[in-house]
């Protein structure tokens, strides 16, 4: 009886190999025990133990066996701590680095939106009954295409072939401040966005909004309306676009790449609430 058993155990054993139940770690060997003329088999030993070894039987043969339940021992087996470590992992900043163009966008639709509705609300005392959603349209639309797409495409895809970005921005702050290289590189970076700023950025903000309130389809109508607000309002816009965004620019400059658009939006949210207040209106 003793080696029919055991070699039950073999078969069923083998027959999970066969459709690939087999555990691929090595299981506890049936241990056996002698009590009252009868043999009790139990499964011990280590979980990770499992080695094919040789039982001798009274009739002389040898019998090589492994455990088929081992995996199903009394300590159960903790699937789930893989798959919750790695959901637990998820982090702005590795969404951040694997998407920037997605995530740029989204942050200046929401932000130059908001700062808009900041503007309305919370600065001119706007009731909410009464929000201008054409406004809100102007500000949402130029967030995401200028703000969003544009600027990410200059600041960071044509200022990495004007300018060795990269060694300087993965710095830590002390050593930024002694790379004369790094720092020519920065004043430049500086210079050049401001002179975007004046001669894109401000022309287009101006352009978008004379499609939005104009109140005619025809784009040249936007073009000149735009143009001419543009002109009217040049003097106090420069300035105030010099002293908000040289000192700015010298910072979200600095910091690694996948972080300069993110950090400009923080500034970027105040101006737009300023730019919305002073020059949104119709």
């Amino acid at each position: 009886m003793r080696t029919i058993f055991i070699h039950l155990l073999a078969i069923s054993h083998l027959s999970q190999q066969a459709i690939g139940f087999a555990p691929t770690q090595q299981l506890p060997i049936p241990a056996q025990q002698h009590h009252g003329g009868k043999i009790i088999v139990t499964l011990n030993g280590a979980k990770n133990d499992l080695q094919e070894r040789t039982t001798k039987c009274k009739d002389g043969t040898q019998t090589k066996f492994m455990d088929p339940l081992a995996d199903f021992n009394q300590e159960g087996t903790d699937i789930s701590s893989t798959d919750t470590a790695a959901a637990s992992g998820w982090s702005y900043g590795d969404f951040a680095k694997a998407y920037p163009n997605v995530n740029n966008i989204g942050i200046a639709t929401i932000k130059t939106a908001s700062a808009d509705l900041l503007a309305q609300v919370a600065i001119a005392h706007t009731p909410v009954s009464d929000i201008d959603w054409q406004r809100a349209l102007l500000f949402c639309a130029f967030g995401a295409t200028y703000l969003g797409a544009f600027q990410y495409w200059y600041q960071v895809n044509i200022f990495k072939k004007l300018f060795d970005v990269d060694k300087f921005t993965s710095q830590p702050w002390s050593d930024k401040l002694k790379d004369t290289d790094g720092l020519k590189s920065l004043a430049a970076q500086t210079a050049v966005d401001l002179t975007v700023l004046t001669l894109v950025y401000l022309p287009t903000f101006y352009v978008f909004k004379a499609g939005v309130f104009s109140g005619s389809p025809d784009p040249s109508v936007w073009l000149s309306t735009g143009l001419n607000n543009y002109s009217a309002n040049f003097a106090k816009d420069e300035w105030d676009l010099v002293r908000v965004w040289a000192p700015a620019d010298l910072v979200c400059f600095s910091v690694p790449l996948y972080l300069r658009l993110p950090s400009r939006h923080v500034v970027s949210f105040v101006w737009t609430a300023y730019l919305s207040f002073s020059r949104g209106g119709h």
